[in-house]
């Protein structure tokens, strides 16, 4: 028996080194991060400063972080339209802007969808970035076809150019951004639905689809 001790000792050495490995592994993970209930968006009470898409009164909300000159949040934000379109009235969409610094005119295309949206339009200067996502991204002078954008959708271009570089715009993304920071949210897309983090691995048509149903059973 002596002889086999210094093994012994060895072996349990290292289930030790590796058992406390783990711990220190999964305290390094990221947690994910309820929105408390004074941030919440789940009441209409600010509801007049929000991007919606769907029923306002919806049971479910999906508050979306997203950076327009992200290729995933391209991707995720046509099946969230399909979402609402499935789930209506029962879901509604909540976007905020969350341009990332590695992303070099993704600032300038939150403006302009601002800058839509002080016309009435945001939903489609939304939907016609992500969709020219390819184009605009790669351009040197991208504000020239955010104009053209503009006037696509039906806007007064001579507002539209003011008020891309004007106050409101300019507020309206820093807002979100600071709402951004205090939650501790640095990626994109990040959802929440009803408050509550989706994780990565779950921002598929099955997960999000299974989130939602959830948050529907609880109201009911």
């Amino acid at each position: 028996m002596k002889r086999y001790l210094p093994f012994i000792i060895v072996a349990v050495a290292a289930i030790a080194t590796l058992g406390s490995g783990a711990m220190l592994y999964r305290a390094k993970l990221p947690q994910p991060v309820t929105i408390p209930e004074d941030k919440s968006v789940s009441g209409k009470s600010d509801a007049e400063s929000m991007h919606i898409r769907g029923n306002a009164d919806a049971p479910v909300t999906l508050e979306e972080f997203g950076d327009f000159q992200c290729p995933p949040c391209g991707s995720f934000a046509g099946f969230v339209d399909e979402l609402v379109k499935e789930y209506d009235p029962h879901l509604r969409i909540v976007f905020r802007n969350l341009p990332l610094q590695m992303h070099e005119h993704a600032r300038e295309a939150a403006l302009a969808a601002e800058a839509a949206g002080l016309q009435g339009r945001f939903w489609e200067m939304h939907d016609l970035l992500y969709r020219e996502q390819a184009t605009w991204s790669k351009a040197d002078n991208p504000r020239e076809l955010f104009d053209s954008y503009a006037g696509m959708i039906g806007l007064n271009l001579d507002q539209f150019k003011k008020d891309m570089d004007g106050e409101k715009a300019r507020a309206r993304v820093d807002s979100d951004q600071e709402r951004a920071t205090s939650l501790g949210i640095k990626i994109t897309p990040s959802v929440f639905i009803n408050d509550r983090p989706i994780s990565p691995t779950d921002k598929t048509p099955e997960g999000l689809r299974a989130a939602i149903d959830a948050a529907l059973k609880e109201k009911s």
